[in-house]
């Protein structure tokens, strides 16, 4: 069934239009942007199979265009490539975001600017938000992948890149893909090793986020840092 045979008010455009797009699920959301489903397969349903593949929004926008390629109503070009600008809007939507404002007057917006780049990551990534003396964005940056330990994260590359930008501060932060967002004992000495190295060129290390898929963690609020 095409939206346009669902009943004026069950039809996700017209119910966005008329109240809004608090009033609709995620299913009718992506709906819209899906426009049409498969032979034998309606619009809303090929939205709510492609939501429960990849566990929901986050997980969609994590998601790569080979990862969609392999969803039966994805082959084409035409509806992967508008999937993929929509979740490109979203990150450059967000990073414009804390690039124009005080990174911690808006504390969520970081989190889900991290969440939206690292937690449905399937192994480690270690990145830094590179900030100004306003803690405005410079830029975000990921400098190393796999299993964070102290001899996987180089401090002299950090440096690096923050003498390279003319940072006045950083956020650290990595996922977690096991689920937990606890901190650990490498997570730990990691921080201090870099807020150590920083410190020697004026930079301050404001905060390390951990974050996994639906969670985060801050290590300044647990005074971790």
């Amino acid at each position: 069934m095409n939206l346009k045979d669902l009943p004026i008010d069950a039809q996700p455009r017209e119910k966005l239009l008329a109240r809004g797009p608090a009033a609709l699920c995620d299913t009718e959301l992506l709906a819209i942007l899906l426009r049409t489903g498969t032979a034998g397969r309606g619009v809303l349903q090929m939205a709510g199979e492609l939501l429960g593949k990849f566990k929901g929004i986050a997980g969609l926008l994590h998601a790569s265009a080979d990862d969609l390629k392999g969803f039966k109503g994805l082959g084409g070009s035409a509806k992967r490539a508008e999937l993929i600008a929509v979740i490109e809007l979203a990150r450059r939507a967000l990073a414009e975001q804390l690039k124009e404002r005080t990174v911690f007057s808006s504390p969520d917006a970081v989190k889900d600017f991290l969440q939206l780049h690292l937690a449905n990551r399937s192994h480690e990534v270690f990145a830094a938000l590179f900030l100004d003396s306003q803690h405005r964005l410079i830029e975000m940056k990921e400098l190393f992948r796999g299993t964070l330990t102290q001899t996987s994260v180089y401090p002299r590359e950090v440096v690096k890149h923050a003498l390279a930008v003319d940072a006045a501060s950083v956020v650290l932060s990595h996922n977690h893909p096991s689920g937990s967002v606890l901190p650990s004992r490498a997570d730990e000495a990691v921080t201090q090793t870099l807020k150590a190295a920083l410190a020697l060129i004026d930079v301050r290390v404001l905060d390390h986020v951990i974050v996994t898929q639906g969670a985060s963690l801050s290590m300044a609020e647990k005074g971790l840092i």
